[in-house]
C-alpha cells in the first residue's frame, strides 16, 4: 500500500495528487514529504502553490486523489478520519475559530468534550496549565474572548487544539495578523511543543522569518501549466 521510505513517519505524503474533479486540473502532482515527531516543519510556497489543499489532506478533511496520506504506517483513508481528526491531531486555525460570547476555558473545555475523550482529572485544572503552557495568566480563563487581543486569542486557540494531547500540531498561518514581538513568541511556543513535548508541530505560512525558525522547511511549487495550442 504504501512505500517503505515514510514507515518511520508519524505522518506522511505519498506521492499525493489532488484535483477537484475526476481528471480535472491538479492542484498539487505526485507529492512526497515526511512529517516527524519532536520536529517543527514549515510548508510555505506562493499563493496558488497548494499550501490550503496539503493542510486539508494532512488534517483528514480531504482525501488524495491519487497517492496516500499516511499517519503512524496506515493510510488515512482506511482510518476513522474524524477519530483522527479529534484524537490525534490538532488544527490551530488562521482566523482562530473561537466562539467569541463564550470565555476562554468555555470555548477550551468544549473542545474537551468534543474529543469524546475521558480526562484522569479535573477539566479545570487541565485548562490552567494549557494557560500556563501559552503563556497566559490563569485569570484568563474567565475572560471572554471577545476582550482579549489577536496575539491572545491565538494562544487561546493553540491551548484548545492542545486540550486533548494530540500527537500532531497543524497550524495555518499562525502568526500572519501579529506583530514580530508576538510572532517570536507563538513560535517559541510551537518550538517547545516539538522540541520538549515531541509532539509534530507542522506550520503553513508566508513568513520567511517562521520558516526560519523551524528545524524544516517544505517547499511548495506552483505546478506548470501546458499552453493551449
Amino acid at each position: 500500500m504504501t512505500s517503505d521510505h515514510v514507515s518511520d513517519a508519524i505522518l506522511a505524503l505519498d506521492h499525493v495528487t489532488y484535483a477537484y474533479t475526476k481528471g480535472g486540473k491538479k492542484v498539487v502532482d505526485g507529492l512526497s514529504h515526511e512529517f516527524h515527531a519532536g520536529s517543527l516543519t514549515a510548508i510555505t510556497g506562493p499563493s496558488g502553490a497548494g499550501k490550503t489543499t496539503v493542510l486539508s489532506l494532512l488534517s483528514g478533511l480531504t482525501l488524495p486523489t491519487e497517492g496516500h496520506v499516511v499517519y503512524d504506517g496506515r493510510d488515512l483513508a482506511t482510518l476513522n478520519r474524524y477519530h483522527f481528526r479529534s484524537h490525534d491531531i490538532g488544527v490551530i486555525f488562521q482566523s482562530f475559530n473561537l466562539l467569541p460570547a463564550l470565555t476562554v476555558e468555555e470555548n477550551i473545555v468544549l473542545s474537551m468534550e468534543a474529543s469524546g475523550m475521558r480526562f484522569d482529572r479535573p477539566k479545570h485544572e487541565i485548562v490552567l496549565e494549557l494557560l500556563h503552557k501559552v503563556r497566559l495568566p490563569e485569570e484568563y480563563a474567565k475572560e471572554r474572548i471577545l476582550h482579549l487581543s489577536g496575539g491572545e486569542q491565538q494562544r487561546v486557540a493553540i491551548a484548545r487544539a492542545l486540550s486533548y494531547e494530540p500527537r500532531i500540531v497543524l497550524a495555518d498561518e499562525p502568526t500572519g495578523n501579529l506583530d514580530m514581538a508576538t510572532q517570536d513568541d507563538i513560535m517559541a511556543i510551537f518550538r517547545v511543543l516539538a522540541h520538549d513535548e515531541g509532539k509534530c508541530v507542522i506550520i503553513v505560512t508566508h513568513s520567511p522569518a517562521v520558516a526560519e525558525q523551524s528545524d524544516e522547511v517544505f517547499q511548495l511549487k506552483p505546478l506548470r501549466r501546458h499552453a493551449r495550442k
